[in-house]
């Protein structure tokens, strides 16, 4: 897989994820709450509800991180990049100008 797919999936991913916690609701509103007004009569239930949303977040969370850990790999790297570092650090050592530990004559007459 390469690393631009990487990059879609975990952005897909990062969005469903916003989605899924602004749907929830500590307090007991949001979508738990529209489903569990009539009690045991509802479809699911506030509890079956909470339950699914807790669950797809988690989820959610361990697919992002998955994902991030995978795209490391798929970094695309020059295959001797580390190579051409060393090589252009000793070419400038090795071309570095000497210092001369002579000074230079100054010349004391006044003309």
């Amino acid at each position: 897989m390469s690393y631009t797919a990487f990059l879609i999936l975990i952005l897909i991913i990062a969005v469903a994820l916003i989605l899924i916690v602004m749907v929830q609701n500590p307090k007991g509103g949001g979508l738990s709450s529209s489903f569990g007004g009539g009690g045991a009569q509802s479809i699911g239930g506030v509890q079956n509800t909470n339950n699914f949303l807790d669950r797809t977040t988690w989820t959610l969370a361990i697919a992002m991180f998955a994902l991030i850990l995978l795209a490391n790999f798929a970094i695309p790297r020059g295959n001797n990049s580390g190579v051409n570092i060393d090589n252009t650090i000793n070419d400038v050592n090795t071309t570095a100008p000497t210092t001369n530990t002579t000074p230079p004559s100054t010349n004391d007459s006044v003309q």
